[in-house]
């Protein structure tokens, strides 16, 4: 599968002198990144994401890494405690409700290191009195989407901690491609001299002619000039991550720090984000440590999760990960070893950033999909950011003279309150094969095995799925 160059020994012993034997930890994330918008993740756009691709030409990239909850605060919450939303008290645009859950800047200040954070500040802070040695938020960065902007705080807060002999755990945020999408935006935002007041305008901007729709979205010409404007933030996420490289070059701290790119769910479109579709979950998962890493390592034969980034930062830092944490370093495996469970992720969505609740939980293997609804009664109507756009706005038009379009529509919104799909067959998920008798002991297997999960993290949404279901 692999080569890898530190081997078992990765598991450190937590050491005293951190200015000589922990490394810097880079967390680069993107907020509402589809997977398949990135070059090495399969993007029909040449060149979209070269400094993103990088990560995983000099270092590894994990085929088959799922968040846990897709959308923003609650995800970037799992990425903070390697727990489940339900284990933390995360569930929602709220910060923990459990007040003695440790996080994960907390945990490697007390081990040495320098914390600081650029952008999604109040997303990516789980506990209201946590204080980083450096933040700054999204009207600070040029609206989050300034790589300028990214790229002076960065060289600043780098620059302290060498002064400092300390290592550094920087979490970067861009908040692209967020909506609103670069075209479809504030002007205002652009008119700042101040270069931290301002964002920026991509590299390249995309035209509807030049992108892909999704195959989960109609073809149709709004949500065309909707995904080029979203390729166009794209792109000037890809803009951001190259300036944070670079500042970590010209400082010489390459080779002594661990590189972790993600996002924190799918494209803010209808049937990606704020669900447990595959496009939901499936996120990038790149990591880079020179001399740790060998170069163009891919990681296909293991699912790895959200839940699982605290243990890994952790342990590469050499510090022992607290009590409760439900998931595990991935850094075995890249050395080579197996672990149990890595044939499957469980996922979950408690409620929108409105906070209205759609309970949904789900099972994802490498092949297939389960989905519990547990909102959908048949009455209730899913409503989200995602439909705020043009896209969603052109689909219900299309829909009154487009039969396949108008069950799209009616899906999306009235939901099942089970869904199964084949993605080898139907990567895009576009047939609920629940009632396909083909895949009887598939779903029964899926179905014991989310029951299994509820009842071992002790679900409130057990008794209803269980009921639902009889």
């Amino acid at each position: 599968m692999m080569k890898v160059l530190f081997g078992s020994a990765i598991a450190m012993a937590v050491v005293s002198n951190f200015a000589v034997a922990a490394p810097n930890i880079l967390l680069i994330t993107a907020d509402d990144l589809n997977c398949d918008s990135v070059g090495v993740y399969g993007c029909g756009i040449d060149g979209i994401t070269p400094h993103i691709d990088s990560i995983a030409r000099q270092g590894a990239k994990f085929e088959h890494g799922h968040v846990t909850i897709a959308v923003c605060q609650p995800s970037r919450s799992v990425w903070m405690t390697g727990r489940y939303p339900i284990n933390s008290g995360g569930e929602g645009f709220h910060k923990l409700k459990k007040k003695d859950v440790p996080i994960l800047p907390q945990l490697l200040r007390d081990a040495g290191y320098s914390v600081g954070i650029l952008g999604k500040f109040g997303h990516s802070t789980p506990h209201k009195e946590f204080s980083w040695d450096m933040q700054f938020d999204m009207k600070d960065l040029g609206m989050g989407r300034s790589p300028e902007s990214f790229s002076l705080r960065a060289k600043k807060f780098i620059s302290e901690a060498k002064e400092a002999k300390k290592p550094f755990f920087l979490m970067a945020n861009s908040h692209d491609p967020h909506r609103a999408f670069y075209g479809n935006d504030n002007s205002k935002w652009y008119s700042s001299d101040d270069v931290h007041k301002r964002a920026a305008v991509p590299s390249r901007v995309y035209q509807a002619e030049e992108v892909p729709v999704p195959k989960f979205l109609p073809d149709l010409p709004e949500v065309r000039r909707e995904v080029a404007e979203y390729f166009s933030s794209v792109k000037r996420c890809d803009d951001t991550v190259g300036a944070i490289l670079k500042v970590l070059d010209d400082a010489g701290e390459r080779d002594n720090t661990l590189v972790l790119f993600m996002a924190d769910n799918g494209m803010a479109f209808p049937f990606s984000k704020t669900n447990c579709f595959y496009h939901s979950t499936h996120t990038p998962y790149l990591m880079r440590w020179p001399g740790k890493i060998e170069s163009g390592t891919v990681v296909s034969d293991a699912m790895v999760s959200g839940i699982d980034v605290t243990p890994t930062l952790l342990e590469a830092a050499g510090v022992k990960s607290p009590e409760g944490v439900d998931g595990q370093s991935v850094l075995p495996l890249l050395a080579g070893e197996k672990q149990k469970g890595r044939d499957r992720v469980f996922t979950q969505f408690h409620q929108t950033s409105s906070r209205k609740a759609f309970e949904m939980r789900g099972v994802q293997s490498k092949q297939f999909g389960y989905i519990y609804n547990g909102w959908s009664d048949g009455e209730k109507r899913f409503r989200n950011e995602s439909m705020i756009g043009r896209t969603f706005k052109a689909m219900r038009e299309a829909a009154e003279s487009h039969p396949e379009i108008a069950k799209r529509v009616d899906h999306f919104t009235r939901r099942q309150p089970e869904e199964f799909y084949d993605y080898s067959k139907d990567p895009d998920g576009l047939n609920n094969l629940i009632d396909h008798p083909e895949y009887k002991v598939q779903i029964e297997q899926f179905r014991a095995e989310l029951k299994e999960w509820m009842i071992q993290h002790q679900d409130p949404e057990l008794s209803q799925f269980q009921t639902q279901l009889q």
